[in-house]
């Protein structure tokens, strides 16, 4: 099964990370995406780029040679009350916003603060999706979290990463999400979390993952750009003509 959409990837503007956009946009042609969103690290991670490096990815053309470019985050929960590390006054410049947690921003603590935590930032409205929840540092209480998603339309990422070299330890808690959304009506995503373009759209592991738990396919928002696109206006983000003849 091929997705053609990628919700998650990292530029050399977060300095872990080792491709351009222009790198990206090659190996996107040739794997047959057609839509990917650039989400570097929010600001208070330590080598994450200045805010100033989201609020200027107007410059970024929409679409290069058949390729949509979503301007995205993947911002940062700081605290138990939700909040985020991207000013809101600029949130209009940005296409999506994923949030997770992060260790250098959120030390690990208990289950009960990162779920709260997690569910209020669920709750702020400003998140459209949440990167990695099945992190086992942050060990949350799956149903709670889930249902919360589900009431209000944010998305659950699988995180290809999470199952071959990052976040080791993670696919029990990635099934029991999965098999929640299934049965609480929450939306899911897939993002390869490539730090290196080469990885772009790489998500056989969260495709392996679905279909092994009966999850319904309408409700993988990567299946088409249209999906993901008429997921995000429903949620309130701008629509985007340029993409239409994706």
């Amino acid at each position: 099964m091929k997705y053609p959409v990628d919700t998650h990837t990292h530029t050399v503007a977060s300095t872990h990370a080792y491709s351009t956009i222009h790198d990206y946009l090659p190996i996107a042609k040739a794997k047959g995406i057609r839509l990917f969103a650039t989400t570097d690290h929010g600001p208070e991670m330590a080598d994450a780029p200045h805010y100033w490096h989201f609020v200027n990815l107007h410059v970024l053309p929409r679409v290069i040679d058949g390729v949509g470019i979503l301007r995205g985050i993947e911002a940062n929960i700081k605290n138990i009350d939700g909040e985020i590390d991207f000013p809101e006054r600029y949130e209009s410049r940005l296409d999506m916003i994923m949030a997770g947690f992060h260790e250098p921003v959120f030390p690990p603590c208990d289950k009960a603060t990162h779920t709260q935590a997690m569910i209020n930032a669920i709750k702020s409205g400003r998140v459209d999706m949440l990167s990695h929840p099945g992190n086992p540092a942050f060990p949350i209480d799956i149903q709670a979290v889930v249902k919360a998603a589900a009431e209000y339309r944010v998305a659950l990422e699988l995180n290809n990463s999470s199952f071959s070299h990052s976040r080791a330890g993670s696919e029990s808690n990635c099934r029991a999400i999965v098999e929640a959304a299934r049965d609480l009506g929450a939306y899911l995503t897939f993002g390869s979390d490539s730090h290196v373009a080469f990885t772009l759209g790489d998500v056989e592991h969260c495709h392996r993952l679905v279909t092994e738990v009966g999850f319904p396919p309408e409700r993988i928002l990567v299946r088409s750009p249209r999906a993901l696109l008429d997921f995000l206006e429903s949620r309130g983000r701008a629509h985007i003509p340029e993409f239409v003849g994706l």
